[in-house]
């Protein structure tokens, strides 16, 4: 890459190119946040003639995304043919200058910030440069909005004041502003990448663009229609109908083993964007209908208890080669790699590589053989005793996912538990129900209670309203006199019998044995197929 060199461009310049579509803003840039007050500061640096640093532009005839609007302000697209300025760095006070010329009113958080509110206040001396001349606070005297003084014409001025002091310095406060000369740098005949890695070395803010912001920049396609963050966000969309969250990294992911059988960043990043767009569709479908086998094969209603979010990609992977439902025997190894990832802590490091690997086991189930596995759960009774609840530990949430499956029905009522994504996030929330209460165990001097065992899944706060503090016999008796099918309920929690569990004793010793082995014996069917 060539050494660029720098340029001035004057304001009147700059701001015909912001309205003919030639200078853009690329998406990946943050949102325009530069306050009211920060851009009369700014503007009142350019009137006195202070720098205000250079403006890094990159030139090119490629189209990204870029962003459309400013505030309530329209911004064209660049016209056919036509080289377009990509801002690299300056974003903030390009946008501040065209906002305060433009009088842009910009919603933000529900507050309307209004730019035209820059004023210029006539009273001070223009070689005063200890005082502000351009303010967000309205002057008490002689003062102008600087969008008004910037559009205004001779004949306005004079038709404003007679003062000739003041006409002359609303002309020298324009002249000032039309002769400033902008520091620039324009790139040319870069790559959309060394763009990118430009924009990533000088990013003031020190946060680094995430994959998914590049790959945003390099996929766009304008001819053929194709932006890759409207493309997700409808995809996106689409699933979290299902309950499911997925992360713009995983689609990556996804899109990475489809095209190239592996989804490590520098693979992603070497993708070509035909073959991006290509296969979108295609990938789309094959992830919405993993995410509807894990809800209708698995049980797991919503995202919040899925083990890990990778778990979606080798799946995905499966139907995109498939395209159809699983044989009876690849639905029987699928399950073995569900449960054997989930509950070995598979993808807790080292995620893309181990998706590597994984996207050859699931070819061995393609071909309906068994596939060969380098890592095993660590499953028995006292690890299953002893497991700590955590709403962000993988093995927590395979046994999640393993209560879900039976669909748990309310104490109550036996009607069914609705799971809830925004539920599942913290280990306090309505979700989640400490069998043995805490506050009875302690009564008991048992302060470990917050085990996996001891967790079942509620719909909202009435049972533990009811429940509180009291012993498992007391309130489950009392649930078993308004609700004559609670032993069923009971089951589809794995509590088979009161007696049996220890209930009626309030043993939370025997409850957790017991129902540690209906949970290991469920979870091994799981995890050895019949071949």
């Amino acid at each position: 890459m060539q050494q660029p060199k720098p340029h001035s461009v004057r304001y009147p310049a700059l701001i015909a190119d912001i309205d003919a579509g030639r200078i853009k803003i690329p998406k990946f840039q943050r949102e325009f946040v530069w306050s009211v007050d920060a851009t009369a500061k700014l503007l009142d640096s350019i009137l006195k003639g202070y720098p205000i640093g250079t403006f890094i532009l990159w030139q090119t005839r490629e189209r990204m995304s870029s962003i459309r609007n400013i505030g309530d302000a329209q911004l064209p697209e660049t016209p056919d043919g036509d080289a377009v300025q990509f801002v690299l760095d300056g974003q903030q006070r390009i946008t501040s200058i065209y906002a305060a010329l433009k009088g842009i009113t910009v919603e933000r958080e529900g507050k309307a910030h209004d730019y035209k509110d820059i004023f210029v206040n006539l009273d001070i001396d223009p070689t005063n440069l200890d005082e502000s001349i351009v303010v967000s606070e309205k002057p008490l005297g002689m003062h102008l909005r600087l969008h008004d003084l910037l559009n205004m014409r001779a004949s306005q001025i004079v038709g404003y004041t007679s003062n000739a002091t003041i006409i002359d310095r609303i002309d020298r406060y324009k002249q000032a502003f039309e002769t400033y000369d902008f520091s620039a740098i324009t790139m040319s005949n870069e790559s959309v990448d060394d763009a990118i890695e430009v924009f990533t070395r000088i990013n003031t803010g020190g946060t680094e663009l995430t994959l998914f912001e590049i790959m945003c920049a390099k996929t766009y396609d304008e001819s053929q229609g194709f932006d890759l963050r409207e493309q997700y966000d409808v995809l996106a969309g689409r699933i979290a109908e299902a309950g499911y969250d997925v992360p713009s990294s995983t689609v990556l992911q996804c899109l990475g083993v489809i095209l190239d059988g592996e989804c490590k960043r520098k693979t992603i990043l070497k993708l070509d964007r035909d073959r991006i767009i290509s296969a979108w569709e295609d990938m789309s479908e094959a992830l919405k209908e993993t995410v509807e086998y894990f809800r209708s094969t698995y049980r797991i209603p919503v995202s919040g208890i899925l083990p890990y979010n990778a778990l979606l990609v080798p799946f995905t992977y499966f139907f995109w080669k498939k395209k159809d439902v699983p044989s009876p025997i690849q639905a029987k190894y699928l399950q073995e790699f569900f449960w054997k990832a989930s509950l070995s802590y598979h993808y807790s490091s080292a995620v893309e590589t181990k998706l590597g690997q994984d996207i050859k086991r699931v070819d061995s189930i393609l071909q309906d053989e068994r596939p060969k596995y380098d890592y095993k759960p660590q499953l028995n009774r006292e690890d299953l005793v002893s497991q700590s609840f955590s709403v962000g530990d993988s093995f927590c949430k395979a046994i999640l996912c393993l209560f879900a499956y039976h669909q748990p029905l309310s104490f109550q009522n036996n009607a069914s538990v609705r799971l809830d994504n925004a539920w599942l996030k913290v280990s306090f929330s309505k979700n989640y129900h400490h069998f043995f209460p805490k506050a009875f165990l302690r009564k008991q001097g048992i302060v470990d209670a917050n085990v996996i065992l001891n967790i079942a899944f509620v719909d909202d706060y009435l049972n533990k309203r009811t429940i509180k503090a009291r012993a498992p016999s007391d309130y489950v008796r009392q649930f078993e006199q308004d609700n004559p099918h609670l032993r069923e309920a009971l089951k589809s929690h794995l509590i088979l019998d009161p007696v049996a569990f220890g209930i009626w004793d309030d043993d939370f010793v025997k409850f957790l044995e017991e129902r540690a082995k209906v949970v290991e014996e469920e979870l091994h069917k799981r995890l050895e197929p019949i071949t």
